[in-house]
């Protein structure tokens, strides 16, 4: 079968490949188009525009068709390039890592904000982020705090391999740790914030998820059992355990959950100062409790 971008000028193929994914009914088809080609021809956007008459080499017109078909079949482009932006920071990706999205910078925004509300001086921030997956919150928030020290807990060996590659591409590696237990079962305090995006769609849910997650994002990060909220009533007890008096947890929430999640810290004796932070669609996405001192 000929490949149609052989010998296609670069502007020529990104729009080609921008028809081609608008025919197979793909809404962000003109950006996606962008970043597939400009990884196939090894160009950012300037060289793109700056390169926009070269024509692709054979090699570089494999690699566009490889991932038109990836794309079309419903692969998110982040999974194809193996990489995604997260609070501005290069993060890599792998099948054992869900893609970072931006609601979870709601969980930065909201954790920096709390601890702003009470500031220390003197000793470490020590972080910690629960399920840290790729790393990203953990990343973002020590790329935020240069006196900060995090640990990265995550029960997936290869999750916390690429964790670990993302922290030294950032230069960040003498400032994280990552270790592989369920939660924070290995750790022992005191921590002064933690975090955790942990898996919160209810399981009779997942079935119905958009293609390119429930086929693609690790499916151990995505279900949080019957009403969503397993992981919740097991890591927001033992953070409460692990906090320093006047210690943070933020969590990432699903839509709807807010509420309980507020409960489940209040019982475990978390004051609730902030309201929830929302994302751009409104839902409440981030929650957050403070370990009063004693």
């Amino acid at each position: 079968m000929t490949n149609p971008f052989t010998e296609q000028t670069v502007e020529a193929a990104r729009r080609a490949l921008t028809m081609r994914l608008k025919s197979a009914g793909l809404d962000s088809a003109e950006l996606d188009a962008r970043l597939l080609v400009g990884a196939a021809v090894s160009l950012d956007l300037t060289g793109l525009i700056a390169s926009a008459t070269r024509r692709l080499t054979a090699e570089e017109a494999e690699q566009l068709e490889a991932f038109a078909r990836r794309r079309i079949a419903g692969e998110p482009v982040a999974r194809i390039l193996g990489r995604r932006e997260f609070w501005g920071l290069p993060l890599r990706l792998s099948a054992e890592t869900l893609v970072p999205r931006p609601d979870t910078e709601t969980v930065v925004e909201l954790a920096l904000e709390m601890l702003r509300l009470a500031p220390r001086s003197g000793h470490t921030l020590r972080i910690v982020d629960i399920g840290t997956g790729s790393g990203a919150i953990l990343l973002a928030l020590l790329s935020e705090l240069p006196e900060a020290f995090g640990v990265g807990t995550d029960i997936s060996e290869g999750a916390l391999a690429i964790a670990r590659c993302n922290a030294a591409a950032l230069r960040l590696a003498q400032r994280a740790g990552f270790l592989a237990c369920d939660h924070a079962a290995a750790l022992s305090g005191p921590f002064h914030l933690i975090v955790s995006n942990p898996p919160y769609i209810r399981s009779a849910d997942i079935p119905g998820l958009a293609k390119d997650v429930r086929e693609y994002d690790p499916h151990h990060a995505l279900d949080g059992g019957a009403d969503g909220l397993d992981a919740y009533r097991a890591l927001i007890p033992q953070a409460a355990r692990l906090l320093a008096p006047g210690g943070v947890l933020v969590v990432e929430a699903g839509h709807g959950q807010a509420d309980e999640i507020e409960r489940l810290m209040t019982a475990a004796g978390l004051a609730l100062e902030q309201p929830p932070r929302a994302d751009l669609a409104g839902i409440a996405r981030a929650v957050g409790g403070r370990k009063m001192p004693i």
